[in-house]
């Protein structure tokens, strides 16, 4: 086993520390990447070629493991990690999206990059190391890349910006930004934000950018010191095999240049509004491609309908920026037709229809009490969510018959997203305490369903009743770039072609006062500053204009709930009465819930939260609880339910589960021979409160709650008395135990 090697920085006040030589030596290439007491393996690997395919096969996963961060997973049956969380999910497309552009995109080998999270502080999150790690693993192998990149998060916190910030500065702050790139140009940017203007956000940019060269300059020194031959695909070729490859290299070239030549009759001749129009434009492009094409055969038709979509881009590209011209005719800052509409759903708590040319998305808003919460249970934390939204994207919202599978990576990535861009808005706990789950619905797509879901979703959210405190829009900006020249042109409101290759999607979301979220990623060899600081200007006019178009259909969330969502009343208790509230092994609370069919959820602060759909009800778990606390004040006057007879006196039930003694001699005002010849058990009687003694038992008086009685400062009976001598049990017997804890 060799000796491990380690190269250090310091990075805002902390050490990342690479390691080689001494893990997962059989893969092409691997490292450690360590931040504070975070560590995570990389590891880059290049398998045998895949025939019969027409794409990069690479594959980027993030591994949480819960031993990380000393923890066992939750589960009582399942203690071993399965499908990844989410979270996971998340933290592998981050990568994935920032290294995937610097691949070239005609090897079809097998190539698979995994970040393995081996120690977890709880303080830093591994998905930074991930793709460093990624990085510097790819440099290492002998795997064709064209990095290295690096990445940077930062934060925000009372106004000022923090590089590199921990959880809790992230939870207390006002940003979530994380920036991956090269020395010059941006690869990939996800951030999350409490409305924060457009010159914050670059300015943070900005600042991540100015730390990505030290960390560049550490991934380029552990790669000098352990190179190896990259892999050039044409090295194990027969002299046969690099003639087939030139005159396939020749016919592409020929292709490109007939496709231009053809265009402007096929492609321009028409305005091309539709996915259908432009799906019959490539066709008829392609039979005339073939047909000017000379010596082809069925292999090479073949690969011509594999090449002809991104020709299709190529030229889509060239127009763009040499002729400012959309194939359907729009001005490059002009976003397509859009409509809205809320109340589509009659049983539904809200629901939302956004369109934006062909792109169609319902979302829908269901309201459930404070116990339908979700449980996350990940190596990072164990919490509660108390707002979601899930995001389905059918075969038949882009005209394709496939099987439903549930929500792969690219579902959850879209869901996250709107989710994030929504919470800037949401109202707290506090005010609106109910579970709130949004479900969005892609019945159409042609470009950014997701930032369609986050309309869809403010619509919602409104028609629901929710009180967010503004509404929330998105747009996917695109660009048509030459890498070669750096000549680009930003433009607002990306479709289907204009999404390919030398292209970028530049989604942001936000309110009028500012950016909520941001997720980019490109298909060129990263943006240059100019592009970036466009885009986020371009981005905030086509955002106001989405705004108006909901602001029309509804300016503010409904005053009333739908009458189908359940209502929720919310009060405090005494913390020191939960207890008496669940009762023995839940007993009390149990029995509220089934007598009233209602939900309680209460919390350690002592509040209570009820919920119900019927107000009848909802009133009457409401006033049991509120029985159960009450604090029992001497001079109070109460009918109550005679339940025990001693011989010095009868107990009497004055609230749910609240005993007090009545004493032989306060039965009535004449001596009592027994107390049998007065009451009864199940006897109602008014009592009158006369003492609550110093351990808490609450004394009564039959003969004092009369209306003739007259006070003649008759003294009350001694504690020995009232007793005889034996146990007193006032307050129904019950102990003092510590508040009941969740």
């Amino acid at each position: 086993m060799e000796a491990q090697k380690e190269y250090s920085i310091e990075l805002a006040g902390r050490t990342l520390t690479i390691g080689t030589g001494l893990l997962a030596q059989q893969a092409n290439a691997s490292c450690t990447v360590r931040y504070g007491d975070t560590v995570v393996l990389c590891a880059a690997t290049m398998g045998g070629e895949r025939a019969g395919i027409d794409f990069l096969p690479l594959q980027v996963e993030y591994e949480e493991r819960m031993y990380a961060a000393g923890r066992i997973k939750g589960s009582r049956f399942i203690k071993r990690e399965g499908r990844p969380t989410d979270e996971a999910v998340l933290s592998g497309r981050l990568i994935d999206r920032a290294v995937r552009p610097l691949f070239d995109e005609s090897i079809r080998r097998e190539i698979q990059v995994v970040a393995t999270v081996l120690s977890h502080d709880q303080e830093n999150d591994g998905d930074i190391p991930g793709l460093i790690g990624a990085s510097c693993a790819l440099m290492m192998s002998d795997i064709p890349w064209n990095g290295p990149i690096a990445a940077i998060r930062i934060g925000q916190k009372d106004g000022k910006l923090i590089v590199m910030p921990t959880y809790a500065e992230i939870e207390e702050g006002t940003l979530d930004l994380v920036v991956a790139g090269t020395r010059d140009k941006t690869l990939m940017v996800e951030a999350g934000a409490t409305e924060v203007p457009e010159s914050v956000m670059l300015e943070a940019m900005k600042l991540a950018h100015a730390n990505l060269d030290p960390v560049i300059e550490l991934i380029n020194k552990v790669a000098k010191d352990n190179v190896v031959a990259k892999w050039d695909p044409t090295s194990a070729l027969s002299d046969e095999e690099k003639t087939e490859r030139a005159r396939i290299a020749d016919l592409r070239k020929r292709a490109e240049t007939i496709v231009r030549e053809l265009a402007p009759s096929v492609m321009w001749s028409q305005l091309l509004v539709t996915k259908a129009d432009r799906k019959n434009a490539q066709s008829k492009l392609k039979e005339q491609l073939i047909a000017k094409l000379e010596g082809v055969n069925a292999d090479d038709k073949k690969k011509i309908g594999e090449w002809i979509k991104e020709l299709v881009n190529g030229e889509v590209t060239r127009a763009i920026l040499e002729e400012g011209k959309r194939v359907d005719g729009r001005a490059i800052t002009q976003i397509r037709p859009l409509t809205s509409m809320i109340g589509l759903l009659p049983r539904t708590h809200g629901s939302g229809l956004f369109n934006r040319g062909e792109t169609q998305v319902l979302s829908t808003v269901t309201l459930g009490a404070p116990s339908m919460e979700q449980t996350i249970d990940t190596m990072e934390y164990q919490t509660k969510r108390r707002y979601f939204h899930h995001y389905n994207f059918p075969g038949y919202s882009v005209g394709e018959a496939k099987p439903n599978r549930g929500p792969g990576r690219r579902e959850i990535g879209h869901g996250a997203l709107a989710e994030r861009a929504l919470l800037a808005v949401l109202p707290n706990k506090e005010t609106f305490p109910y579970t709130i789950r949004v479900v969005s619905e892609v019945l159409g797509s042609n470009g950014s369903s997701s930032m369609a879901s986050t309309c869809g979703s403010t619509l919602a959210l409104m028609d629901a009743g929710v009180p967010i405190t503004a509404p929330v829009a998105g747009i996917a900006m695109g660009i048509a770039l030459d890498d070669a020249t750096g000549k680009f042109r930003v433009i607002t409101d990306i479709q289907d072609l204009e999404d390919g290759k030398g292209g970028m999607d530049f989604k942001i979301t936000g309110t009028r006062n500012g950016i909520t979220a941001v997720q980019m990623d490109t298909k060129t060899l990263g943006l240059p500053w100019a592009a970036v600081e466009q885009t986020i200007a371009q981005s905030r006019d086509a955002r106001m204009e989405i705004l108006q178009v909901i602001e029309k259909t509804i300016p503010a969330p409904r005053p009333e709930l739908s009458k189908w969502a359940p209502r929720i009343e919310s009060f405090f208790i005494n913390p020191e009465k939960i207890r008496e509230v669940i009762g023995p092994g839940g007993k009390v609370i149990n029995e509220i819930i089934a007598e009233t069919k209602v939900e309680i959820d209460i919390e350690d602060s002592g509040l209570v939260m009820v919920t119900s759909v019927s107000a009848e009800n909802m009133k009457r778990a409401v006033d049991w609880i509120k029985q159960i606390v009450r604090e029992v004040e001497v001079g109070e006057v109460f009918s109550g339910k005679v339940t025990r007879i001693m011989d010095f006196g009868a107990f009497v039930e004055i609230l749910p589960k609240q005993e007090g003694l009545v004493h032989i001699s306060e039965l009535a005002p004449e001596r009592v021979p027994t107390v049998g010849d007065v009451v009864k058990v199940g006897d109602t009687v008014n009592v009158k409160v006369i003492e609550i003694d110093a351990m808490g038992r609450v004394n009564l008086s039959m003969k004092r709650a009369r209306p003739d009685y007259v006070d003649n400062g008759e003294p009350l009976p001694s504690r020995e008395r009232r007793s005889g001598g034996a146990p007193h049990h006032g307050g129904g017997g019950r102990d003092r135990r510590p508040p009941f804890r969740r």
